[in-house]
């Protein structure tokens, strides 16, 4: 069991109670749900920041939950965009999935092995990366890349690859890239980039938590899974909750707000010690 292992907390046996694990779940899943998403970007930077988990070990309860969260919007996606238009673009899915899932295994791969201190600086590194995605796909109006087939395919395996590692490092879905990656390569709308990119992050997710079940720290899973259930619970109902709000504030206030919460999170993550 390597040293990092050792140095997870057990939050629930601290003052941050039940309520206060759900509550802050449920700002999160509000967040994401207000932008069509799951808010694990968001949730990272909780985990170290208010509830004291080291960077491996929030990466890893952060992957766990965004699978949860995952798993259930699933089906609530597939029945708001009929099955039948997705399954007409397995191709995409297919093209991506031959790289994420690789991409995810030498994600995880690299952070079990990565230093502390190094990991901070690239979870930094990566909420930028994320921030400005973030901004790209909602401010932004995305034209498509329009590349022949030749160059088309080769291109959907690397960002796959590149996702899947970024998605793994950081323990999220990954759909803030798939969205905008589809629409770019594949001309998709962005409503059924999104259908796409559950089903391109469901195996890819799956792949990275088969690796970290591998390393130690993977004990931090068990040791705190009335955290992590609880923390979902409370994500799944927030973005539930988000939903019902999407639209209500303007994307001119809400997207650069969300933004300068990641980069500040990314500055916070850079100086963590």
């Amino acid at each position: 069991m390597s040293n990092r292992t050792l140095h997870y907390l057990h939050p629930l046996q601290t003052p941050h109670s039940a309520p206060v694990v759900f509550g802050a779940g449920a700002a999160i899943g509000v967040l994401g749900g207000m932008i069509g998403l799951g808010g694990a970007e968001f949730r990272l930077p909780l985990l170290i920041g208010l509830f004291g988990f080291a960077a491996l070990s929030a990466v890893i309860l952060n992957k766990a939950m965004s699978l949860v969260v995952v798993l259930i919007a699933l089906p609530a996606r597939l029945a708001a965009v009929p099955a039948t238009e997705v399954a007409a673009r397995w191709p995409v899915a297919v093209n991506l999935l031959a790289g994420s899932p690789l991409g995810a295994w030498a994600g995880a791969s690299w952070a079990v092995r990565m230093r502390t201190a190094t990991l901070y600086k690239v979870l930094a590194a990566l909420m930028v990366l994320m921030a400005a995605a973030l901004v790209v796909t909602h401010a932004t109006t995305l034209d498509t890349l329009a590349l022949p087939l030749w160059a088309q395919i080769p291109a959907g395996v690397a960002a796959g690859f590149g996702i899947g590692v970024i998605a793994a490092i950081m323990g999220v879905a990954g759909g803030e890239l798939l969205i905008p990656t589809i629409v770019l390569l594949f001309g998709e709308d962005i409503r059924t980039a999104g259908s796409l990119s559950l089903l391109v992050s469901l195996p890819t997710m799956l792949v990275a938590f088969a690796r970290y079940s591998r390393d130690g720290s993977f004990a931090v899973l068990g040791a705190n899974l009335r955290f992590t259930a609880t923390m979902a619970a409370g994500s799944v109902a927030g973005a539930v909750l988000g939903g019902l709000l999407l639209g209500v504030f303007p994307d001119l206030v809400l997207i650069p707000a969300l933004a300068v919460i990641l980069l500040v999170s990314a500055v916070k993550l850079a100086r963590h010690a």
